[in-house]
């Protein structure tokens, strides 16, 4: 009974329902961590504006390793949606158990890399030995929620990649009604637990890690996913499916590193402009965040979708497809755009932030808010290519695009030592980079028989 409606049609069909069917559960999924995110950062400018202003180097460390982990992510979704879409439910259990063993693997790896590279780092290339110091503190806490984070995320591809993105929510509540809780217990120390402040942060996020990957797995186990799809049937190595998942995964990992790498070059740049400005930048990328979210699951919606229907011979429907949400994905994000607009001060006061910060913030504000409207629709054209399976492609426009960025920012931020409000006009070159790119490879038409 419990399993009965995870019996769905494997197959989807593009239209506007479709779309917001599997869309609306992926932005719950995605906004839920940007609000885990926004409220560490509430609670710590409450704290402190030094805590704040550290928040920002290392949630962007963090946020490195949270897409690769969301590379392999969206190229584990990439072949679960083909096999979907081809109707061969009994490839999916297999696939699923490659990405959660190498998930692990990197994880692993992350743990290692944080403990002893990110130190030497730091201490390099940060001006204030205070900010180094107390970022190499919170890291070595925080990179412990890694696992976790990336076992739920190879689980969120499974149930987008199989139609069943609805069953996410419940995941993403246990996690920020967690995160909630016990960034308040841990930063400020209430209930008898000691105040640890920006370290409490990273505790109280790990835990809210674990509860959302717990609560996920019991719920794919009571809608009967788990034996629809014997995912623990094919729990073993299996060097095929794992040299499949990382031919299509490892282009999107490389992809997302360098991108958020190059956003980390990015805060180290601002924090040479003083606390101030790395702490306006920081609530600037819970702005991103937020406007994102619907964004970011219509992209996780599209590369499905796509690969989706290729997978049932329907190539002719690709471009009608990407126009379709593109138009969801604008309208949404110049509509929320407007509002953050009409009232920044509202938004910039939650922080617990002065005036000066306010005042200094609101010209950020305005530029963020467009670079949101660009992303829109230029990140669906991308996930659209990686729909196709041909993720070297998106490999090669993000390498593109980083070359250019890294140089506007260095040259505006360190050589002519600019506002960081010109700073953040790079995103606008970013995003209009990633257009141009995306919109030229679809329609060469090369993507058309593509095998995976």
């Amino acid at each position: 009974m419990a399993g009965a409606t995870s019996y769905n049609s494997l197959q989807v069909e593009t239209t506007n329902g479709q779309i917001i069917k599997i869309a609306l559960p992926i932005s719950l999924a995605i906004l839920v961590p940007q609000l885990n995110f926004i409220t560490n950062n509430i609670f710590l400018g409450h704290y402190s504006q030094h805590a704040l202003a550290v928040a920002s180097i290392t949630g962007v460390y963090y946020l490195i390793f949270a897409m690769i982990g969301f590379g392999l992510n969206t190229g584990l979704q990439t072949l679960i949606s083909r096999r979907a879409g081809e109707n061969r439910p009994e490839e999916i259990g297999k696939i699923f158990a490659q990405g959660v063993f190498i998930s692990l693997i990197i994880a692993a790896a992350g743990i290692l890399l944080t403990w002893l590279a990110a130190p030497v780092i730091l201490n390099e290339v940060l001006k204030s030995s205070r900010v180094a110091q107390d970022s190499i503190d919170f890291l070595r806490i925080r990179i412990w929620g890694l696992p976790f984070l990336y076992v739920y995320q190879m689980r969120n591809a499974l149930l987008v990649g199989t139609n069943n993105s609805r069953y996410l929510v419940s995941g993403t509540l246990a996690e920020t009604i967690a995160n909630i809780l016990f960034d308040y217990l841990f930063i400020f120390g209430k209930f008898g637990f000691p105040e640890m402040g920006l370290n409490g942060a990273a505790i109280a996020s790990i835990i809210a890690e674990f509860a959302g990957m717990f609560v996920i797995f019991v719920v794919i186990h009571r809608k009967g996913i788990s034996q629809r799809f014997s995912l623990f049937s094919h729990f073993k190595w299996d060097k095929e499916n794992a040299k499949l998942i990382m031919s299509i995964s490892l282009p999107l990992i490389f992809q997302l590193a360098i991108s958020i790498i190059s956003w980390e070059f990015f805060y180290i740049l601002i924090e040479h402009h003083g606390q101030t400005a790395l702490a306006v930048s920081n609530v600037m990328r819970n702005i991103f965040g937020m406007i994102g979210c619907v964004t970011w699951a219509l992209a996780a919606t599209t590369s499905s979708m796509i690969s989706n229907i290729i997978g049932q011979g329907k190539q002719d429907q690709v471009q009608g497809l990407i126009w379709r949400i593109v138009r969801i994905s604008t309208g949404l994000s110049v509509i929320v755009a407007i509002l953050i607009n009409i009232f920044p001060d509202i938004i910039l006061s939650v922080y617990g932030q002065d005036e000066t910060f306010i005042t200094a913030a609101i010209p950020v504000v305005r530029v963020v808010t467009v670079a949101m409207v660009m992303m829109s629709f230029s990140v669906i054209w991308l996930n659209a290519i990686t729909g196709t399976g041909n993720s070297r492609i998106t490999f090669l426009i993000e390498l593109i695009t980083i070359v250019l960025y890294c140089i506007y920012v260095y040259v505006v931020l360190e050589k002519y030592f600019l506002s960081i409000t010109y700073g953040w006009m790079s995103e606008w070159l970013y995003w209009l980079s990633i257009f141009c790119l995306s919109v030229v490879y679809m329609r060469t038409g090369k993507w058309r028989n593509k095998v995976i």
